[in-house]
């Protein structure tokens, strides 16, 4: 950095900081890095800093909040502390390599603390209390529970926190629960901590800093980087779906009898495709192919594998998913830094977070994306290099036509999706998170965890800690008294007499066992091992028997051993195998990208992005969409059934279906639409009448009759007005629903 282009915000950084910018051989700060600066030196305002994957926003806090700990160790000979917090054990090893870098020689300590850290390091850390901490929220949580009365020493000089990957907190459990851990560190230290939150995608600002500080959002300072100068290459590629050469009940007693099945006979055509067009196009570079599932990552991985064998050509295709085994994570992940030869990443979202795997030639996405923030996560990989373009790939598969398909399949409705996130991304669109939830699952593991903090509490400390200025401020105190109250009911809390409460049988169970400190739910799984080497785990309401044949790891198995009592599988090398079913995947649609995709079919514009089997598709699409009658007609009667179509996004759809359900209505959510079972035209727009004409009924009740209420950790133990409350704050919105219903007559 020239003398001539130093800026004002590098000469009030510490000499040790500006001797590090000095070896980078910058020559400027970025834009963000010098707004940055001044409020995080001056350590008193909240930032949030959104600004895209490798555009230094985590340089922008650390280069002036290490100058604040190196100025405080210069004026008390006593270093403060500055906690980061990230949602990845992965995400934390690979700030702690990068500030490892990055304060050498400055006598700054930085301790990892998560589940695989180890303990001397902690130790360490609890001893002195000084230098970077870098932890997930789970790490925080058992800090409360197990030195609880230490915490207001072990953090009694901390200057600053820092949220990495903010958006991925924002309107869930693990969200809820770190604003708790907050709220009730600031309470132990009696003091206010500025935070810092960083990310790449977030859609309204409003929401992201009402998160960050809750009932100061409008304090909170935010930065936002508009570098929109990257050149963007996309190509939307469409597949029709043609059936493998063994169905699936031969495959069924093939695997039965044990016999080996080659996959690619097992595989439908379409996949075929896709993957000979990856290998084709994408061998020999460094990319990263988004499958979606996990079950779509085995799959794809499997046959590029054996793309490879088959040409006798090296490997460069490596799975990589939250299933996995640690160590066959970061294989892949050393081999994506590496650089030095070509790596090709099939994953989940697992690699969509900022872990720095350096930058990626182009970006495959295999099947409609559930939303337009992800996409641009993912993109954010791409073209970092040299000013390159990023460059990305979409693959979508559709149905192929019979006389007898349904409209939603004659719509094409997976490639409208994906066109229309498409279209949201180039126009800087992102969604904005859902809030309003009251989590009373995360509500019950923070009131046991207040109580460990302690050793007990009162009912009024923990209202004061949790919800007057805490993060469950949504809940009223009548709720918050009959939860207590349900508490006690199923075990969870006892009172002494003198009114103190206090862990009850089940209570002292749940917050000793190790899971507690999640605040969301991990089903229980089998250990997958093959020769004594563990590999990953497989959920356990996956059965598999022993002889039969399974894909992971990129790797064909064959079962050879199935120990329940110790939840393990044994398996062995094989030619044979078909992907295991994982489950859990998918998302809820926004309504921004239901109305951009009406929007679509409504134009006369084709996309010039589209192959040509995607034009075709797309062209196929538009026509069933007019055929119908779509633009001017919501209700189109399909047989016995009918499709209602209020171009809205997941939670209005779910909300009106059980709006219909009141009226003995049998209706589902299917795709983009809703099905309405046994009823035609007139008798759905009558009950749609019925519904509008009435006062809405409240969400909670509108929840009562839904089995499948319990989603979160701990909801199986709320009494069932509380669940269905909870449910409803969630997974429901009656006023907009009731709106949406009125548009359509």
């Amino acid at each position: 950095m020239s003398e001539s282009s130093a800026s004002s915000a590098f000469l009030h950084l510490h000499p040790r900081v500006q001797r590090w910018v000095w070896k980078q051989e910058w020559t400027s700060l970025r834009p963000t890095q010098e707004q940055a600066a001044p409020v995080l030196l001056e350590g008193k305002r909240d930032l949030i800093i959104a600004a895209a994957t490798a555009s230094g926003k985590t340089e922008a806090a650390f280069l002036p909040l290490i100058s604040r700990l190196l100025f405080e160790a210069d004026a008390s000979d006593k270093m403060g502390v500055l906690l980061y917090i990230a949602p990845l054990k992965a995400l934390i090893n690979d700030q702690n390599e990068r500030m490892e870098l990055f304060t050498e020689g400055m006598e700054i300590p930085v301790t990892p603390w998560h589940g695989d850290s180890p303990l001397s390091g902690k130790r360490a850390f609890r001893k002195k209390r000084e230098g970077v901490l870098l932890i997930t929220p789970e790490s925080l949580e058992a800090l409360f529970v197990n030195h609880g009365q230490q915490m207001p020493q072990i953090f009694s000089r901390l200057q600053h926190v820092v949220i990495d990957e903010l958006h991925s907190f924002i309107g869930e459990e693990r969200g809820i629960q770190l604003q708790s851990l907050l709220h009730r560190l600031e309470l132990a230290l009696r003091r206010r901590i500025p935070r810092a939150g960083l990310s790449a995608t977030l859609g309204d600002m409003s929401i992201a800093a009402e998160f960050l500080r809750p009932g100061h959002g409008d304090e909170v300072h935010t930065l936002i980087s508009r570098d929109d100068s990257q050149e963007l290459k996309i190509q939307v590629r469409g597949y029709e779906q043609r059936p493998p050469q063994i169905a699936n009940k031969e495959l069924q007693v093939l695997d039965e009898s044990g016999d080996e099945v080659e996959v690619e006979d097992t595989t439908s055509g379409d996949v075929i495709d896709i993957s000979r067009h990856l290998f084709k196009v994408l061998r020999g570079s460094t990319n990263l192919i988004f499958a979606n599932s996990r079950g779509n990552v085995e799959r794809y991985a499997d046959l590029l594998t054996r793309a490879a064998e088959n040409m006798r050509v090296p490997n460069e295709f490596f799975p990589h998913h939250g299933s996995l085994s640690k160590a066959l994570r970061e294989h892949a992940e050393r081999a994506l830094k590496d650089q030095s030869r070509p790596v090709n990443a099939i994953c989940t979202s697992t690699l969509e977070m900022g872990i720095d795997i350096g930058s990626v030639e182009s970006v495959a996405q295999i099947g409609s994306p559930f939303a337009v923030s992800s996409l641009r996560q993912r993109l954010g990989r791409s073209g970092r290099r040299n000013n390159a373009p990023a460059v990305l790939r979409l693959y979508i598969q559709e149905p192929q036509l019979t006389p007898k398909t349904a409209l939603q399949d004659r719509l094409r409705s997976q490639l409208f999706q994906a066109v229309a996130m498409v279209e949201l991304l180039v126009e800087g669109w992102i969604e904005p998170p859902r809030n309003g939830a009251l989590h009373l699952s995360t509500m019950i593991q923070q009131t046991l965890s207040v109580i460990a903090e302690h050793g007990g509490a009162s009912a009024q400390s923990l209202w004061n800690a949790l919800c007057e200025g805490g993060a469950f401020a949504a809940l009223g105190r009548a709720d918050f008294l009959a939860l207590l109250r349900q508490m006690g009911d199923v075990g969870l809390l006892t009172q002494s007499s003198e009114g103190l409460l206090l862990h009850g049988e089940l209570g002292e169970k749940l917050v000793n066992h190790y899971s507690f400190y999640t605040a969301f739910n991990a089903p229980e799984e089998f250990t997958l091992a093959n020769a004594g080497r563990i590999i990953g785990q497989l959920p356990i309401d996956r059965p598999v028997n022993e002889g039969s044949y399974l894909i992971f790891a990129g790797k064909r198995w064959k079962v050879i051993r199935v120990d329940m009592d110790d939840k393990r599988i044994d398996l062995t090398h094989s030619s044979g195998g078909i992907p295991p079913t994982f489950g859990g995947e998918g998302g809820f649609l926004h309504d921004v990208v239901r109305q951009k995709m009406r929007q679509l079919y409504e134009s006369n514009k084709l996309p010039s992005y589209l192959d040509r089997c995607g034009h075709e598709l797309f062209r196929q699409g538009r026509e069933a969409f007019h055929d119908a009658e779509l633009a001017s007609n919501a209700l189109v009667e399909e047989g016995d059934d009918v499709l209602l179509f209020p171009w809205k996004g997941d939670v209005i759809l779910d909300t009106i279906v059980c709006l219909l359900r009141e009226e003995s209505i049998s209706a589902e959510r299917e795709g983009l639409a809703i099905l309405a079972q046994k009823t035609n035209v007139k008798q759905l727009s009558e009950a749609i009448r019925r519904i509008i004409s009435r006062s809405p009924i409240s969400a909670e009740d509108l929840a009562k009759p839904i089995e499948n209420k319990a989603r979160e950790k701990y909801d199986h133990l709320l009494g069932p007005r509380l669940l269905a409350k909870n449910y409803a704050t969630r997974y429901l919105d009656v006023s907009r629903a009731f709106a949406a219903l009125k548009e359509l007559t």
